[in-house]
Formats: structure tokens, C-alpha cells, sequence
């Protein structure tokens, strides 16, 4: 007992500098390293971060974890971090330099196919996707716990190789909402870690939309006056 000791205080702005001074070391080695920067308050501020964001927190197993990741990702401690198809891989600044893996099971087919169904006729464009500017029906869709695009808990496989046992470290979670902010940067990187493809999704809209116009392009329209009406209003 009176051999422990409290380790030893380190302020914000010290790991903060700390974590600037890694990042420039890692650069050297890597030029490809991507640090997450966020500028503001919020971690995420366009759609599609903030629906990633809102996703997993609305999950009990999540809940009171993931918010441990939040200052971390805000301060800068994530030093890296690459998304590619159903894979996260990313270096945090904590004590050491940790590495996190993160996996995510891709969209099942029976319920990609769902989501494009109910797309139909709704999406006007690419930049109206990645905007985030479609219906708010569709954006339900899209964040539905059961049968939306973005992943639950049991779809996702995480490892840090920092010593914490917890079942959620501070590490991954601040990965998980550096994820988010990468959205914010580029929406499109949210369907290549998902392994979706948008222009599927965007085909089958424009598709159903050029259907629905060529039907109605031999309809007789109700603003269209006959030949004897015209006669009878102006009295020829």
C-alpha cells in the first residue's frame, strides 16, 4: 500500500503538444498518415457524421462507453486513421502510441436490396446524397436500427493493443468518432466502409423517376382545355 504512487499528472496541452510531435515523427516514416483534425466544438458537423455518431450512441452497449473517446478525438490524439472496405485501422496517443482495428460486417444483401427499393424515385442527384439534402423519410431509412445502412454493435469487431480490459477502451472509442469526422470530409468514404455502392442506389432512383415520367407522358394532363371548351369560353 505505501509503495503506490499516482502517476504522474500531465496537462491537456502537454499531450497535446505531445501528440503533434508524434505526428510529425510518424510523417516522416509515413507521408501517407492521416491525422483526424477537428476545428470547433463538435465533432461532427454534416450529415452523415452526425447520423454515424447519433447511431452509436443510441446503443445501450455503447452508451456509457464510446463518450470516453470523444475528448481524445477532439484533442487530437488520433494520429492516423484509414478507412477502407469494412475496415478501420488507426494510431491513438495515450501513455504509448496504440494501433486499433476495427471491423464491420458488410450490409447483408436481402437488406441492401430493401433500402434501394424505398430510395426509388427520391434521390434527384450525387451531391444531394452525399449532402445529406434527401427527404427526411429517407434519411429514416437510412438510420433505421434494424434495417438501415449504418452498423449495430454486433456488426462490429474492434481491437486496441493498449492494455485496458475494458471492453470499450478510450482508444477505440475515439477512433469510432473519428470516423464520423472523416465523413465530414469526404461523405463518400461512409459507403466504401460499408461496401456499398452508391451509384446503385442512384441508377435505381433515376431509373424509377424516368418510369414514372414516360407513364404520364401520354396521360391527357387536367389543365388541358379541349378545342370546345376554348370555344364556349371565349364565345367563338
Amino acid at each position: 500500500m505505501w509503495g503506490f504512487q499516482y502517476p504522474e499528472y500531465v496537462s491537456v496541452g502537454e499531450k497535446k503538444e505531445k501528440a503533434k510531435k508524434q505526428i510529425e515523427k510518424l510523417r516522416k516514416k509515413n507521408p501517407n498518415i492521416s491525422p483526424v483534425i477537428i476545428e470547433g466544438n463538435k465533432v461532427a458537423k454534416t450529415w452523415w457524421g452526425i447520423a454515424w455518431d447519433k447511431n452509436l450512441e443510441g446503443y445501450a452497449d455503447y452508451s456509457n462507453r464510446i463518450g470516453r473517446g470523444r475528448s481524445y478525438v477532439k484533442n487530437g490524439f488520433v494520429l492516423d486513421l484509414q478507412i477502407e472496405t469494412c475496415k478501420v485501422s488507426a494510431l491513438v496517443q495515450g501513455s504509448s502510441v496504440y494501433k486499433i482495428s476495427i471491423d464491420f460486417k458488410p450490409i447483408s444483401k436481402a437488406k441492401w436490396e430493401d433500402i434501394i427499393s424505398k430510395c426509388s424515385n427520391k434521390i434527384n442527384g450525387i451531391e444531394e446524397l452525399v449532402e445529406g439534402k434527401f427527404p427526411k423519410a429517407l434519411g429514416e431509412v437510412f438510420t433505421s436500427k434494424d434495417n438501415g445502412l449504418f452498423p449495430s454493435p454486433k456488426e462490429i469487431k474492434f481491437n486496441c493493443s493498449c492494455p485496458d480490459v475494458a471492453y470499450m477502451c478510450k482508444h477505440v472509442a475515439a477512433v469510432l468518432y473519428g470516423i464520423g469526422a472523416r465523413f465530414d470530409e469526404d461523405p463518400t468514404l461512409f459507403f466504401k466502409l460499408r461496401d456499398i455502392d452508391f451509384e446503385v442506389l442512384l441508377k435505381k432512383s433515376v431509373e424509377e423517376k424516368m418510369n414514372s415520367m414516360l407513364l404520364n407522358a401520354n396521360k391527357k394532363s387536367k389543365r388541358i382545355i379541349d378545342d370546345e371548351d376554348v370555344s364556349d369560353l371565349f364565345g367563338i
